[in-house]
């Protein structure tokens, strides 16, 4: 876009046409009703926002009048840079103020003052954006994967939910190839692209047994702790524990990445163990586990 056409815009027009530009490209569709929902404005209002929007841009959207949404074109560019961590927080938490691009000065991120944990590199935003796209309108994708057992394959999934297990961002999907739903790491899917037919029931969401499975984890202070206050007001434990609900597919994220003592008896040793899973007898079977430190099923 001109950066002239963009400097005669003001902060709240910019901040509706951002909107705009992030439906489309993460959800693959936008509507007056939205933009209404959003931002409380008049149909009259969102009406100029959108004829705006097509004047910047007008290769990246068409009206369909079947479902009077403007849908996202083919050769769609983005005419916001829509950041990575922004895109992914917005989609977890909401669009916040529309303008999803990384405050940098100097090339340095802020704060100097607050600094946020070293990750792995995000997806791309086009692979984001892609499963995003599938997820919103219930289609499968075809991709390449690279996985660590077998290597570079092309997979047919169908994405329901982008997950991050605190070390990575994946995608919960069904998987054609072994007809059971997966965990896809988001960084080693390549050439993604859509297969715009309707999926079968089995595939959806509400067929993921383990994605709808909520166990209760109750979580105690290490028995080889001594002060064990510390931990207590480390997870804000009421009366030495905490208890989270957590779903079965990610179980073995949350433990393992809280380096969470999963045997038996609290028999791991180690001064990275602060934790135990002190109701472990109730978790016999479950595959998710396997990756928990000291978890085996032979002993639940």
């Amino acid at each position: 876009m001109p950066q002239k056409a963009m400097d005669s815009l003001t902060h709240a027009q910019k901040e509706r046409l951002a909107f705009i530009d992030f439906s489309l490209q993460y959800f693959g569709q936008v509507a007056r009703a939205d933009l209404i929902q959003r931002f409380k404005t008049g149909l009259a209002a969102c009406t100029r926002d959108l004829t705006t929007y097509r004047e910047l841009a007008p290769q990246n959207l068409k009206l369909s009048h079947q479902t009077k949404s403007y849908h996202r074109t083919d050769s769609f560019q983005p005419i916001f840079e829509h950041d990575p961590e922004v895109i992914l927080t917005s989609l977890c938490r909401g669009f916040g103020d529309g303008l999803s691009s990384s405050i940098q000065s100097n090339g340095v991120q802020f704060s100097e003052h607050c600094l946020d944990a070293t990750r792995l590199v995000h997806p791309k935003s086009e692979v984001i954006a892609a499963i995003m796209r599938a997820i919103n309108n219930q289609h499968a994708i075809s991709c390449d994967y690279i996985s660590l057992s077998s290597g570079l394959s092309n997979r047919e999934i169908v994405p329901h939910t982008i997950v991050n297990n605190g070390q990575r961002w994946h995608v919960r999907a069904f998987d054609t190839k072994s007809n059971e739903f997966r965990d896809f790491v988001c960084t080693r899917l390549q050439n993604v692209t859509a297969i715009n037919k309707p999926i079968a029931i089995i595939q959806s969401q509400e067929s993921d047994k383990q994605w709808n499975t909520i166990h209760k984890v109750t979580l105690v202070p290490h028995p080889s702790i001594t002060h064990f206050k510390a931990i207590e007001l480390d997870y804000a434990m009421v009366a030495g524990k905490v208890e989270l609900d957590v779903r079965e597919a990610l179980l073995g994220y949350l433990l393992r990445q809280w380096n969470v003592d999963c045997s038996s008896d609290a028999l791991l040793v180690g001064g990275e163990y602060h934790l135990w899973l002190s109701n472990i007898d109730e978790f016999a079977q479950i595959g998710s586990l396997a990756i928990a430190p000291g978890y085996k099923e032979s002993n639940v």
